[in-house]
């Protein structure tokens, strides 16, 4: 409540007024949430959120990211449903797999640049239990073919 009171009622000295205005005027745009670019569509962030606060959405053209591995959906996070528990972030097999940067997270997924192709094409080892756990949230198990059982 505070923020709230310091933007509708406070004077000038207490919030920035250019923030002010643009909060007012409704031109501040959220961070983003999902870096649809790197997202493998997986569904594995969908599956483990506790308040269902991720919907997979169709893309309108599936999206061919390697052989045997065809995009089709992609992670929309509602806000409003979501509680922070970063469960969607550590289920994405970018991290929990391959150590990248994870493509979705609740207040800010940053800028995600890496090659799908390249980091989905590295065999990655895991522990089985951990792997097991994981792999009880993605609806296409296609990513875990890459296991390096050494």
């Amino acid at each position: 409540m505070g923020n709230f009171k310091k933007i509708f009622f406070a004077s000038d000295r207490v919030t920035d007024m250019e923030m002010r205005k643009a909060i007012l005027g409704g031109k501040v745009k959220p961070k983003d949430k999902v870096a649809i670019d790197a997202c493998i569509g997986c569904a594995g962030c969908s599956n483990a959120c506790p308040t269902e606060a991720i919907t997979m959405i169709k893309l309108k053209t599936p999206e061919k990211l390697m052989d045997g591995w065809i995009k089709k959906e992609i992670p929309e996070l509602n806000s409003e449903k979501c509680v922070f528990c970063y469960y969607c972030h550590d289920f994405c097999p970018a991290y929990a797999l391959f150590g990248e940067k994870a493509t979705i997270h609740p207040n800010d997924v940053g800028k995600v640049e890496m090659n799908l192709e390249q980091v989905m094409d590295k065999p990655f080892k895991i522990s089985d239990d951990k792997l097991s756990f994981i792999s009880q949230f993605l609806s296409d198990k296609t990513v875990l073919k890459k296991r390096n059982n050494d």
